[in-house]
């Protein structure tokens, strides 16, 4: 159960109109509309309701976080297999949820995605890189050269810098989704099984 209330439309305050405007548009809204951002209590879906109790802080979350999906050097692949290999180490459902979606739009497929979500190493040794280093950074709370190594023959110096930096924004969102538990869309089966 949601431990938020859900920030309506008709509700909104001017800071909170604007970042709506921002979250709903933009790369983030391409082939969707305003209401594909809602959830069924009429507040914003995933993190982005808990974005509009601090519109200011929420607009700095949300606004790296798009820099870091839309404009970014990692190829899409490699950017998502890093957000669900976050996913995956928080257990967050929503989060896991919607970027395996995303994930399958820049052609990763189903037996990675279920590799991830089991936390098994993909078959792919780009994707594997990736995702290890992601897994042993969160557990770790550091790396070893190997595994830098590893990573880093896949992206260089500045994708190095933005998949860690992506790693750290999505253990925010994480966080969020796991601490306030947006709705989670209806007749889907949670890749974790959490409530």
């Amino acid at each position: 159960m949601r431990r938020l209330p859900a920030v309506t439309k008709d509700t909104m305050k001017p800071e909170q109109l604007d970042l709506f405007g921002k979250i709903t548009s933009g790369p983030r809204s391409k082939g969707r509309n305003a209401m594909d951002f809602m959830d069924q209590d009429g507040g914003l879906i995933g993190p982005f309701n808990a974005y509009l109790y601090t519109p200011k802080i929420g607009d700095a979350a949300q606004t790296l976080a798009g820099l870091l999906r839309f404009d970014s050097m990692l190829p899409g692949d490699l950017r998502e297999i890093a957000i669900c290999a976050v996913g995956q180490h928080w257990q967050a459902d929503y989060e896991f949820y919607a970027h395996a979606k995303v994930a399958r739009n820049e052609g990763v497929d189903e037996a990675t995605i279920e590799a991830l979500r089991q936390g098994k190493p993909p078959a792919d040794p780009k994707h594997a890189a990736i995702a290890g280093f992601v897994w042993e950074m969160l557990a770790e709370r550091k790396v070893s050269d190997a595994t830098y190594a590893a990573a880093h023959a896949v992206l260089g110096d500045q994708g190095m810098v933005e998949l860690v930096l992506l790693a750290g924004c999505y253990c925010m969102v994480s966080a969020n989704l796991n601490v306030f538990r947006p709705p989670f869309p209806d007749g889907v089966d949670r890749p974790f099984g959490a409530v």
